[in-house]
């Protein structure tokens, strides 16, 4: 009887293994999915902001360069600031872009690692069905991060030379003499605002896509 009060002990705790064992993978699973998704939600909200400090720096720039502008130091002065936040939000948006890409990479990888585990063969092929069909729509993001990120380094090193520059000639000439580059910044910034609605759709369809799956 007690042999086998220990048999019956035995077996609840390998079940409770198992099942434990079940449950850190599912989470683990679920925790990279959280990482992916939280990371994607931080560059969308940089790219909202970016949209909006995209116009502010222009408008600056057009404002400082304008024919006739009467308090050029005035203008100057906001010109500096919009500058300075389109800068610091550049930096921002690298490093969250980064962390993007990152947590993808290891979001699928690990995916195909588990998919290789399982035994019954058509989950196996369901899950590598279900991962394609999801990478494909995540490496759209990659696709559109090629149009952005260094078109906005470009962007920023642009017009924190025409600041620069600006800081040491804010004469009526020296302000004629850079407007066309100003002009030609302003209108690279509306190109880059173009490249960053494109990623911004990219990551909000995968981030949908995500959510629908019910990761």
């Amino acid at each position: 009887m007690k042999q086998s009060i220990q048999s019956v002990a035995s077996i609840f705790t390998g079940l409770v293994v198992a099942v434990v064992g079940m449950a850190g993978c599912s989470s683990t699973g679920i925790e990279r999915s959280e990482k992916a998704t939280t990371t994607m939600q931080a560059v969308d909200n940089d790219i909202t902001l970016v949209l909006t400090q995209l116009d502010a720096t222009g408008a600056s720039l057009d404002e400082l360069t304008k024919p006739g502008q009467m308090d050029v130091k005035k203008a100057f002065v906001s010109c500096t600031d919009d500058i300075a936040k389109i800068e610091k939000m550049e930096k921002r948006f690298a490093v969250h872009a980064d962390e993007m890409k990152a947590r993808g990479k290891d979001y699928f990888d690990e995916w195909r690692k588990e998919g290789n585990n399982y035994k019954n063969p058509q989950v196996r092929e369901l899950s590598e069905k279900r991962r394609a069909e999801l990478g494909e729509i995540y490496d759209r993001i990659a696709e559109q991060s090629i149009g952005v990120k260094q078109p906005f380094k470009a962007y920023v090193s642009d017009v924190k030379d025409i600041q620069v520059y600006l800081s040491n000639d804010l004469t009526s000439k020296g302000v004629d003499a850079i407007a066309p580059i100003s002009r030609k910044a302003v209108d690279d910034g509306s190109t880059l605002k173009s490249a960053l609605r494109n990623l911004q759709t990219a990551i909000e369809q995968a981030r949908a896509e995500m959510s629908q799956a019910g990761i």
